[in-house]
């Protein structure tokens, strides 16, 4: 799931950067890590969701928590699209582009794939005859559903195969305000096309719910030079607009996951659009950091530089540790049980992920 920065890794976010130093951690490595961030953030507040009666206080607070935090996978695609068009526009070797995709982000899918499937039926949580089921493994494999988080992997995957060809419309350059429109109408057109025509089951798990994050990410990655500026000149309009956008949205995103009948048009038009907003006020906040504090700005930044490592191992911490229980009582005790169950969830993979750089485990494990 921020002057002129240092040079950029060509690296699709929340896909394993290569090692660097300090010295050479970027926006997109901010980006990155604030993103990271709030996946856990996400997912540990779903935990505690599951821990708390609903209906109480505790629990509308999480879940008002839990659907603000309901942006990852578009921000992560718009970061890959913003990255990969600035890489493909120096160079596009289409043998070496696709080469590097395979092996950077179709190996570490199935690998992954076949590990969760492993966990789930290790775990309890899936029976072992869903191994022998053809269905199952159809939708482990072609919608991402060996574990709930896995479908990004996919969705990336499929997003590397579109954008090359997109390049015709990065070479000209387009207006980023523009993108945000254009994108949006796109994004609208391809959700008819579903509705009405290809039906597909899990229509969020492929990269046709992505459009706009995508066109989006194609206009900010060719004028990456120029998108401080633009923040600059745009931001008193973009961040009253994202304001107005979250009101609209979270009481109907509220609805949806209190089970309630909602507008399915309406609900993911909202949900595009403030997602989008998200993504381009993060980004925007990636650069501001940087001149922030420097130990604010270099520990979440060197987090970003592990973001693959911890999106993949995390769901399965948090799962053990919410088998190790919650204390009974008030909710501050909940609260601040979540709060370390976030944290462990964390630093564990960003530990290993550290230690893996570079290393011959860590691209078996996480293709770099």
């Amino acid at each position: 799931m921020t002057a002129l920065p240092p040079p950029l890794s060509s690296s699709p976010p929340n896909s394993g950067p290569a090692v660097r130093t300090p010295a050479r951690l970027t926006p997109i490595d901010t980006f990155r890590g604030l993103t990271i961030l709030e996946v856990v953030a996400h997912h540990a507040s779903g935990m505690a969701l599951r821990q708390t009666e609903a209906g109480s206080t505790t629990y509308e607070l999480l879940l008002i928590l839990n659907r603000t935090l309901h942006f990852a996978v578009p921000a992560f695609v718009f970061l890959s699209a913003v990255v990969l068009t600035r890489s493909l526009l120096k160079r596009f070797d289409p043998g070496r582009y696709f080469w590097r995709r395979l092996t950077r982000g179709a190996w570490p899918y199935l690998l992954w794939s076949a590990l969760y499937i492993g966990w789930y039926v290790w775990t309890g949580q899936r029976t072992p005859d869903t191994l022998t089921d053809p269905a199952r493994w159809r939708d482990w494999l072609l919608y991402g559903k060996a574990s709930f988080h896995l479908y990004f992997l996919l969705v990336a995957l499929e997003v590397y195969v579109v954008l090359p060809f997109l390049l015709p419309l990065a070479r000209r350059k387009p207006s980023i305000t523009a993108a945000l429109l254009i994108g949006l109408a796109v994004q609208l057109g391809l959700y008819l096309l579903n509705r009405e025509v290809l039906r597909l089951p899990f229509p969020a798990s492929t990269v046709l719910w992505y459009a706009l994050p995508i066109v989006l990410g194609v206009a900010v990655g060719s004028r990456l030079e120029e998108f401080q500026a633009w923040w600059r000149r745009r931001r008193l309009v973009l961040l009253p607009l994202l304001v107005a956008v979250y009101a609209l949205y979270l009481p109907i995103a509220l609805a949806y996951a209190g089970g309630t009948p909602v507008t399915p048009v309406v609900y993911s038009g909202l949900s595009w659009t403030y997602t989008a907003l998200v993504a381009l006020s993060l980004l925007g906040l990636a650069y501001r950091l940087e001149r922030g504090p420097d130990w604010l700005r270099r520990g979440v930044a060197t987090i970003g530089t592990v973001s693959l490592q911890i999106y993949l191992i995390h769901p399965a911490i948090l799962q053990l540790l919410e088998r190790r229980g919650f204390p009974d009582g008030r909710p501050i005790g909940l609260l601040l049980t979540t709060l370390l169950y976030a944290l462990i969830a964390l630093a564990l993979p960003a530990l290993l992920g550290r230690l893996l750089l570079g290393t011959r485990v860590g691209t078996f494990l996480f293709g770099r």
